[in-house]
Parts: structure tokens; sequence; C-alpha cells
């Protein structure tokens, strides 16, 4: 029971290394520049949710627009961009941009903000 409690452990913390190392990975290639420049990474995604709701639609409406960036294809009004300059071109491979959004959209998902909370009986 001990080495089964050990081993399930060990498991756990695996686990949760990962996902601080899949974090990071968000944080340098797309999070610490939208720090750095102020830009509201909330709000961006939750315009996006409101206006296309599917994830998949996001994912495909974000990749379009890293790949070639322009006001016509950014889901920002014009004056954000009198604050915000338009992105440059990631620097990322395809396979690892796909990867970025899916992180960026799990990161910023609301539905993991929501919570139920339970009665007490």
């Amino acid at each position: 029971m001990v080495k089964i409690m050990i081993l399930l452990s060990i498991s756990m913390l695996s686990l949760l290394g990962n996902e601080k190392l899949i974090n990071s990975e968000l944080e340098r290639d797309c999070l610490k520049c939208h720090k750095g420049q102020s830009i509201p990474s909330e709000v961006i995604y939750r315009r996006y949710l409101m206006k296309y709701s599917s994830k998949e639609t996001i994912k495909e409406k974000i990749l379009a627009y890293l790949k070639t960036p322009s006001t016509e294809k950014s889901i920002m009004p014009p004056q954000f961009f009198s604050k915000f300059p338009i992105k440059e071109v990631p620097q990322l491979k395809e396979e690892v941009l796909r990867k970025r959004i899916d992180e960026y959209i799990d990161y910023f998902d609301i539905n993991k903000k929501l919570f139920i909370p339970e009665e007490n009986n």
C-alpha cells in the first residue's frame, strides 16, 4: 500500500512538473511579449470566445492572424492598434505555433475558472 502511494505521489508530481513546463514555454513564446507590452490577453481571448464560441474556430482564427498579422484579420477594434503594435509573425514552426495556441486557449479557458459551490447538508 505504501509503495502504491509513493508511486502515485511521484506520478502526480511529474504531471504537475510537465504542466509547469508547458506554461513556461507559453510564457517564453507568447505571454512574455503580451505582458511586456501590457496587452490584455484575457480580453483578447474573451473577444474571440464571444465572436466564435467554438474553440476549434478560435484556434484557426488565431493561427490565421499569427501567420499574416493585419488589422483586417484581428478581432480587435482599430483603436486597439493605436495603443498596441500589430503582431510580428512569430518565428515558430506551425506545429509549435499550434501547440502554443492550444496552451494559450487552455490557459485562459474560462470554464476552468467557474465552479459550483458545494451544498451544505
